[in-house]
């Protein structure tokens, strides 16, 4: 049996972008949060909880950009000089965050300035991250093989509005998961903050949905049309659950629970955008198989990946292992 090699990377690359979004959503939804727990112990706390894994869940981030170039070299090519304003005001908050996280135990009477640094940066990586996607969902003008739209092409009241439900979103990945690691009133401000970001995420979801089947007549026929409406249905449905997941376990003090749920929507949105997307790359303009590279470099990369991609996965698995738990507010993980 031959492998359709395009295929198999789409779906590669595709599962290297949501496992970035759903493990490093988290800890960037836990930056979010900071203006909202003031108290420096709780913040103290709430950094220590992600401390053990934010630096690994962004190696996702890496392998899915490097995948895409090495792998899609014409899709990289278009995608990247269309999102480029977005994607390197992406950088700049992962490293501004990245910088404020660690000089915040070390600066002191400037700790307030570092706070809000870590704030600001996860929250501009969120918004960009959500721009970023609307802007590829609207569609990217190409004419040949290269990007022919303007500079600003990616900011757009639906780009707006996506930017603003990953931030929504993220801050819910972020309670929940301060919801399964912490105790006492840390927790439960948490629980409450989950609450209100599930009915927002909820709602942002349903909105952006429908906005995005008016997008493109491809977008519309895959969820109303017939017979694929009747497969596409699934995934609403499967939202609905984990919708009613994640408030009862908000509601009945379940910790693991709303965090699993939570993960299961931004899954099935993920589910959701490649229902639209297959065959293409670039909506309405490139396929994944116009995009890929020859099939003797795919075959090359392949067997890297086959390595490469069970390792980070044993040594992430074994990092959540070992600092499974609650998190001890005056020591840390025991």
């Amino acid at each position: 049996m031959i492998l359709d090699l395009p295929f198999v990377w789409a779906a590669l690359i595709a599962f290297v972008v949501l496992t970035y979004v759903i493990l490093d959503g988290f800890d960037l939804g836990v930056g979010i949060l900071f203006p909202l727990f003031p108290a420096r112990h709780d913040r103290d706390v709430m950094t220590n909880s992600v401390a053990p894994v934010w630096d690994g869940n962004e190696t996702w981030l890496v392998l899915g950009g490097g995948g895409l170039m090495a792998v899609f070299p014409l899709a990289y090519a278009i995608i990247f000089p269309a999102l480029y304003m977005p994607i390197m005001l992406m950088l700049l908050g992962l490293v501004f965050r990245g910088v404020a996280f660690e000089f915040r135990w070390r600066s002191g009477p400037w700790i307030h300035l570092w706070d809000w640094g870590f704030s600001a940066g996860s929250m501009v990586a969120g918004f960009t991250q959500g721009i970023a996607l609307g802007a590829l969902v609207q569609g990217i003008k190409v004419e040949g093989r290269a990007y022919a739209g303007g500079w600003w092409d990616w900011l757009t009241p639906f780009s707006v509005l996506t930017g603003f439900a990953v931030v929504i979103g993220y801050a819910l990945l972020g309670a929940t998961w301060l919801n399964l690691k912490t105790s006492g009133q840390l927790q439960a401000h948490a629980r409450r903050i989950a609450l209100v970001t599930t009915a927002i995420t909820v709602a942002l979801i349903g909105v952006v949905s429908i906005w995005t089947s008016t997008l493109n007549p491809v977008y519309f026929e895959r969820w109303f049309g017939f017979p694929t409406a009747f497969f596409s249905s699934i995934v609403p449905l499967l939202l609905a659950v984990c919708s009613f997941g994640l408030w009862h376990g908000l509601t009945r003090d379940k910790h693991l629970q709303p965090f699993l749920a939570a993960l299961g929507l931004f899954v099935l949105s993920f589910a959701g955008i490649g229902i639209s997307f297959y065959p293409f790359i670039i909506p309405g303009a490139l396929t994944f198989e116009a995009a890929a590279a020859p099939d003797s470099s795919l075959q090359f990369l392949l067997v890297g990946a086959a390595v490469l991609v069970p390792i980070i996965l044993i040594y992430t698995g074994y990092a959540y292992w070992v600092f499974r738990g609650k998190i001890d507010p005056q020591e840390g993980y025991h």
